[in-house]
């Protein structure tokens, strides 16, 4: 099929152009559409009938014309050029280098649709990553080959948090550094700055691939954006054996250019618009992470998405939150108050965390530890709202310790610079600092060796 070639367009509907039906062409198959001038844009096909093919185009359509532009189907699905040399680079959604030092020193093409990966050859996550950052070890674990995503809003921190993770995130008991694969979609200039200066002042940018669709990119080009980053993350995992920590911003505008394409497609809107594929599409990129038998590499991923109006129920993050292994929920109140990372106690969670921690892994008293600090800022929640009603001296006098003690955990076990780097061993022990503030008998849910071994010395 390679080179098969139409004169003439059907019709053009905006970035969408319609021809011929050709035999043997197939959904994601890549297409050049040529304009009278010559000019060469490429495009994928998005839809098909017996007498027509509908090809949407990588970029505008400016210049071309019906009876003047052509289409050639090349026979082939759209890949990217992969190697070692993709770290330290920079590209855009498409894959194609925009630093200006030209493409990557490598012959070996890779498709971006990526293949499936056999469940049997998937091996369980188990390692801890250290992140530096107390909410997520102590409480919200993060486990090497998981896939844990950053539920934020419009101006919380959720970029400073990310670009602290990947400073920061090690394997502990390893000697082995992450790669990063960072990819952006739809992000305005100044954020993807952000991140990159940041890269660059750390001294992090020599192990980090770059894919950047910006806001100014055409829909189709966030929607390829992060398929080619995730099949550059599967090359340097699973052919090169490395650790790849894939950081994939914004999840949102991702969802946002599936809804305007699903439109322009004419398909039947699900909830609020979205197309009924979104969950399967979703997955599709969420579920290329993990770890494989008879590779050492792991991919780990951390997709941020900003819900809309704080909307935890809205379909992105809910979906979302079925395909991945949990969530780290971004609080506006504890951000107006000051604190940083504002990572939501309650609402928060990491479902692989169990098998990462504990005797061997990170400390024997993780487990209980952080267990009692989430049942007991459960109820320093509930007492809140009860003393919102009846106000605080009308509490009792057990419930205004708990109100000491959710201040200690918001200001100290919470709270940290964005560039401070914490031990897990540092983490808990200020974990246990703050649960001081209660009283022994209230510690139901850590082991009394435990309680002796550490916060006896802290009480003396």
């Amino acid at each position: 099929m390679r080179g098969v070639e139409f004169r003439r367009l059907s019709r053009i509907e905006g970035p969408v152009v319609i021809t011929e039906r050709s035999r043997g062409v197939g959904f994601n198959e890549v297409v050049a559409v040529y304009d009278r001038e010559g000019g060469r844009r490429l495009g994928r096909v998005v839809d098909m009938s017996e007498d027509w093919t509908a090809v949407q185009i990588f970029g505008t359509n400016t210049g071309l014309s019906a009876d003047d532009s052509r289409v050639e189907f090349l026979g082939r699905p759209m890949e990217i050029r992969v190697g070692p040399g993709l770290l330290g680079r920079v590209f855009d959604g498409l894959g194609q280098p925009i630093d200006g030092y030209g493409d990557i020193f490598s012959s070996k093409m890779q498709d971006v649709n990526g293949l499936p990966i056999n469940p049997y050859a998937r091996t369980y996550p188990r390692d801890f990553i250290q992140t530096g950052i107390s909410a997520i070890d102590g409480m919200n674990t993060l486990i090497r080959g998981q896939k844990l995503p950053i539920f934020s809003g419009n101006g919380l921190p959720h970029n400073k948090l990310a670009a602290q993770i990947v400073r920061q995130a090690k394997i502990k008991n390893a000697d082995e550094s992450f790669v990063i694969v960072f990819c952006a979609m739809g992000i305005k200039y100044d954020v993807a700055r952000f991140f990159l200066d940041d890269f660059e002042k750390t001294g992090v940018l020599a192990n980090v691939a770059v894919f950047l669709s910006l806001a100014d990119a055409p829909s189709l080009e966030r929607l390829v954006a992060p398929k080619c980053a995730l099949t550059a993350a599967e090359y340097l995992a699973y052919e090169k054996n490395m650790h790849v920590l894939v950081v994939m911003t914004d999840m949102t505008n991702y969802c946002e250019a599936l809804r305007e394409v699903s439109s322009i497609r004419g398909e039947v809107p699900s909830r609020k618009g979205y197309p009924g594929y979104l969950y399967s599409d979703l997955a599709s990129l969420y579920e290329r992470a993990g770890k494989i038998s008879d590779s050492s590499g792991s991919i780990t991923q951390i997709p941020i998405l900003t819900m809309p109006n704080d909307d935890i129920s809205h379909p992105i993050p809910d979906l979302s939150g079925y395909i991945t292994e949990g969530q780290i929920v971004l609080d506006r109140e504890l951000t107006q108050r000051g604190v940083y990372p504002p990572v939501a106690g309650l609402p928060s969670l990491s479902r692989l965390m169990k098998d990462g921690i504990g005797d061997g892994m990170t400390r024997e008293d993780h487990k209980d530890v952080s267990s009692q600090l989430f049942a007991a800022y459960s109820k320093v929640k509930s007492i809140r709202n009860l003393a919102s009603i009846i106000g605080e001296e009308e509490l009792s006098p057990i419930d205004k310790q708990y109100l000491q003690f959710g201040e200690k955990f918001e200001q100290k076990f919470l709270s940290q610079g964005e560039f401070e780097d914490r031990t897990i061993e540092q983490t808990l022990d200020i974990g246990w600092q703050v649960l001081s503030a209660l009283p022994r008998d209230e510690l139901l849910r850590i082991k009394r060796e435990y309680i002796e071994k550490y916060l006896d010395p802290i009480l003396a």
